[in-house]
């Protein structure tokens, strides 16, 4: 009776085992059972992780291009609303060349922008390098003499009680107002105009490295006081540093203004140069050329004070 309950009692203990101690079991005996099972976990935790990868790829994909358009669009509906709006005049204004025509003209125009055809009959890549040439020389003029000027204005006051009733009154005067007086100093264009970028670009350069070296805290010269440093040592390892942001303030305002009084000092002197250039296409009745230069004027203003405004920010130091 003993001996059959027990016979009895295997086949139940058999079923009632866990599927899992079975596989182990299995496993146990077979191994490589077991490198099987070990490898199809890995394969579906690889798969997992790819997937989760090109998920968080797509949405890093997505973020940026929503980046992109909230920068771009704005721009490029400016633009279209630009275009729409100058097709529209020509419709009324006989004589304006629209988008089309002069988008054709500005194709032949860049085809060869350095042809020369003798002296007063060049591309405007020519006269854009001239004007650029001017602005460069009397822009670099004036930052010789402007940035020291505000360096002994803004460190000693009698010096700048005497110079800025002189300054609040050349300032104001209209930067072609010079140009005569140049052309009767220097009887020549090209100095005329270099004399006219000078003037006035010398008076931002002058007023904004006073007030850089006059917003200096005082704390920075008494140490300078303490140590003994000389006055040189002074302009060099305190103010130069202090006053860097103001200056390229400065030399950013003053590069804008030059560049806009080039071309109007270039339609009087004549020569070679992006306004000459204007003034020429206008007596040849070539409209759609002078609108052509007035893209190319503004985009070389931009390129120039865009790159004034990174070199602005690489040495602004904030404070912290």
């Amino acid at each position: 009776m003993t001996a059959l309950s027990i016979v009895a009692a295997k086949p139940s203990a058999v079923a009632e085992t866990p599927p899992a101690a079975c596989a182990e079991m299995y496993t146990d005996a077979h191994p490589d059972a077991h490198t099987d099972a070990h490898k199809e976990i890995q394969r579906e935790a690889a798969l997992e992780a790819a997937i989760a990868a090109r998920a968080a790829a797509a949405g890093e994909r997505r973020a940026r291009l929503r980046a992109f358009l909230k920068r771009a669009l704005p721009p490029l509906i400016g633009f279209a609303l630009f275009i729409g709006i100058w097709h529209l005049a020509t419709l009324s204004a006989s004589g304006l060349p629209g988008p089309l025509q002069t988008w054709k003209a500005a194709v032949v125009l860049f085809a060869d922008p350095f042809y020369q055809n003798g002296p007063n009959d060049q591309g405007i890549g020519w006269n854009v390098l001239s004007s650029l040439q001017r602005v460069a020389i009397g822009f670099g003029f004036a930052a010789l003499v402007g940035i020291p000027a505000g360096f002994v204005l803004g460190r000693f006051s009698f010096m700048n009680a005497m110079v800025n009733p002189l300054i609040s009154l050349l300032r104001p005067v209209s930067p072609l107002a010079w140009l005569p007086i140049g052309l009767l100093v220097f009887k020549r264009a090209d100095p005329a105009a270099t004399w006219t970028i000078f003037i006035c670009s010398i008076w931002p350069m002058i007023i904004n490295t006073a007030v850089g070296v006059q917003r200096v805290p005082q704390d920075y010269l008494n140490v300078a006081r303490v140590l003994a440093l000389s006055e040189w040592k002074v302009v060099t390892r305190i103010l130069f540093p202090a006053v860097l942001p103001y200056m390229l303030t400065g030399i950013r305002l003053s590069i804008g203004t030059a560049w806009l009084v080039i071309v109007a000092a270039e339609m009087l002197t004549g020569g070679v140069g992006i306004g000459f250039w204007v003034w020429d296409e206008w007596n040849n009745l070539k409209v759609e050329h002078i609108i052509i230069a007035i893209f190319v004027i503004g985009i070389v203003g931009l390129l120039l004070e865009q790159f004034l405004i990174m070199l602005a920010k690489r040495f602004t130091y904030e404070n912290t």
